[in-house]
């Protein structure tokens, strides 16, 4: 855990904007990690007060340090919050139940103690794959928190492959054209019925740093311009190299890597019409967008907006942060 906290300490030192990094405590004494972003030049004190926060939700085997590449750009107009989902990154590793519903409903539960605990009444709510399925099954839960949601390339929307299949066929685009899954996916895919996702990087001991950069080398890609090191795939293995807490959680929802237990496309509909929704995909991504335009059409009566990006894969924040930074300030700036 020091090693995790150096090395993410490299990563946050790039950060321009005024932060505030601090283990929030909820009631049960769970600590979640959170970093708060808010903009130098706003000095005001009332400049920023009535501008609804953004909150982020990294995804699986993920932290708060992916997001290097966002929080300056989009904490210029209103406050940023990011933290660390219980059972992964620098925030507390509990025990999860290996029921579906349970161990969502712990994920869930500790995010609102979390706004509670932080003091926030509402926020554009974002989140990236485990994340965005988690960001949405808390909007249902918490509708009233949430004035905006933004799903980045979530997991867990799809009912099952053959349907995702007949769908695409019935389109006749997006599935067709989605590139194969990359090679990490299968390999994690290939352990992910017999072990915890990740315990192929706590197996190789010392060897897993040289395991995450052999498995996904774009990682250090993604960040070259930052770091000429390997300071990211670092991040990433000392994030998983932990106590496996949050993959256990993951680990009970899942079917197989793909696949939910309690597909999120069977619940949006509960999403309030008066909800607003926008959905960006990775255009090279290998998750597909047809359940974006799925839910879509489920939400027919509701502001639903579904965006691909060029050039981006599952990881849309990393590979086109320009873009993504415009998309999401714009939905921002449409909440006020």
């Amino acid at each position: 855990m020091s090693l995790l906290k150096t090395t993410e300490s490299k990563i946050l030192a790039c950060i321009q904007n005024d932060l505030w990094a601090r283990f929030v405590t909820l009631p049960n004494q769970d600590r979640i990690w959170t970093l708060t972003l808010t903009n130098k030049a706003l000095r005001k004190p009332a400049e920023p007060a009535h501008k609804t926060p953004l909150v982020m939700v990294h995804g699986f085997g993920g932290g708060v340090g992916l997001w290097i590449r966002n929080m300056d750009a989009l904490s210029r107009l209103r406050p940023v919050y990011a933290f660390d989902l219980l059972g992964f990154g620098r925030s507390s590793r509990p025990s999860f139940p290996s029921d579906a519903a349970k161990a969502e409903e712990q994920f869930v539960d500790s995010i609102e103690q979390w706004r509670q605990s932080v003091g926030l009444e509402n926020m554009i709510l974002l989140g990236h794959s485990l994340g965005g399925y988690l960001a949405t099954s808390y909007a249902i839960q918490y509708p009233s928190r949430v004035s905006h949601l933004i799903l980045v390339d979530p997991w867990g929307f799809p009912e099952q492959p053959e349907t995702q299949t007949q769908e695409g066929q019935g389109q006749g685009t997006e599935v067709v054209k989605r590139p194969p899954l990359p090679r990490w996916v299968k390999a994690i895919a290939a352990v992910v019925s017999l072990f915890n996702p990740l315990a192929v990087i706590r197996a190789a001991g010392p060897w897993g740093p040289g395991l995450v950069n052999r498995f996904r080398p774009d990682f250090k890609r993604k960040f070259e311009d930052l770091f000429e090191d390997d300071t990211m795939t670092q991040y990433i293995y000392h994030c998983n190299a932990q106590t496996p807490s949050g993959e256990v959680g993951f680990r009970a929802m899942s079917e197989s890597l793909g696949w939910a237990k309690r597909p999120m496309l069977q619940r949006v509909h509960q999403l309030p019409p008066s909800m607003p929704l926008t959905m960006l995909y990775g255009a090279q991504s290998w998750v597909g967008s047809s359940s974006g335009d799925k839910v879509a059409q489920i939400r027919d009566q509701a502001y639903t907006k579904v965006l691909l990006i060029d050039g981006a894969s599952h990881h849309v924040y990393a590979d086109q942060p320009e873009e993504f930074n415009s998309v999401v300030e714009n939905v921002c700036n449409s909440v006020n």
